[in-house]
């Protein structure tokens, strides 16, 4: 029964003309899946011409929901690669004093830093062009995880990994909506180092676009890396794996991985570079001498279908022993 809010704070897609089924799918799916009613933002749907050319208008969008006290809850209709130009239009006291659920991935994690830096808790997960509108149905493991996380006010609890997993090119043509997508035989979590248990609030995004916002006033403040768990996840560009490790030494160099708790790696899309991301994690930490931090790798979140949910701010725990990752507090309470 709540309103929920589609904006486009990226690229737009979602309103060109070959496009508009496969957003509308993903509308139909909240509907029918989980009971809410869909209001698109008056500039989310003009098309990726005027969406690039306007980034005020996108920007506009995400302050027009937040203000709106009908609106209970905002999910992007997808990322893209230019949300840091919405900088300059962003009022943080709007966000700070109308919080609200927001949900996306990829380049919305710079949205989830506009959130951060009002203070606000938001989470990291699906998105309407994508998730939402899976070809033939949503997959169940993305459904529980939205159902999990947001419909509850019980703690989330331990995360287990999805039996199958797709990075499977499919275009977006009307034509193949009834197509499939190949899932094959997920390996689950791997233990990269550490030992024992860890603990600490969830910071993170795709680390592509982290490196967008070094620097600028959405970074975290320096306290706000102390006892937390990072998580960091690849695009579809599927960065090299040296990036991977300059990245990661930037990090180290800053005091960030000596501040954190532990890591969390998300599933790399299409599994490419899987071995060698692992060895240039592993080579970063071992020249920063913290090969005690404890890291999960391959763990079913950002570009990666069907995916889980991670709340920005929530109290999270790596079990090294076990190999287990669990949110130990309500994404929503």
């Amino acid at each position: 029964g709540d309103r929920i809010a589609t904006v486009s704070p990226s690229w737009g897609g979602a309103g060109e003309p070959a496009l508009r089924w496969r957003y509308e799918q993903g509308v139909k799916r909240l509907e029918d899946i989980f009971g809410l009613e869909i209001v698109p933002m008056p500039n989310s749907l003009k098309g990726e011409d005027y969406l690039y050319n306007n980034p005020q208008a996108r920007a506009e969008d995400l302050m027009t929901a937040f203000k709106d006290k009908d609106i209970k809850g905002i999910i992007a209709n997808i990322g893209g690669d230019d949300s840091i130009r919405l900088l300059p239009y962003i009022d943080f006291d709007v966000i700070r004093e109308n919080p609200k659920i927001f949900m996306g991935y990829s380049d919305v994690t710079i949205s989830h830093l506009f959130c951060h830096k009002a203070g606000v808790s938001s989470f990291y997960g699906p998105a309407i062009l994508t998730d939402f509108a899976e070809n033939v149905e949503m997959d169940p493991y993305t459904i529980e995880s939205v159902n999990r996380t947001l419909f509850s006010n019980e703690v989330i609890g331990e995360i287990l990994p999805a039996n199958e997993w797709t990075s499977e090119y499919v275009e977006w043509a009307e034509g193949n909506k009834t197509r499939r997508r190949a899932m094959q035989k997920n390996a689950g979590v791997e233990v990269l180092q550490g030992s024992g248990i860890a603990q600490g609030r969830l910071i993170g995004g795709c680390i592509e676009v982290l490196e967008f916002v070094k620097g600028t006033e959405l970074w975290p403040e320096e306290k706000y890396w102390e006892n937390s768990i990072l998580f960091f996840e690849t695009s579809e560009e599927k960065p090299a794996p040296d990036l991977i490790k300059y990245w990661l030494r930037n990090y180290a160099a800053q005091g960030i991985l000596r501040k954190s708790k532990g890591i969390i790696f998300g599933k790399p899309q299409d599994e490419k570079y899987y071995d060698e991301y692992k060895e240039a994690i592993q080579l970063a930490m071992k020249e920063f001498n913290i090969e005690d931090l404890p890291i999960l790798y391959n763990l079913n979140f950002g570009h990666t279908e069907p995916k889980f949910i991670l709340p920005y701010g929530a109290l999270a725990e790596i079990n090294c022993d076990k190999g287990t990752f669990t949110i130990l507090e309500s994404g929503v309470e």
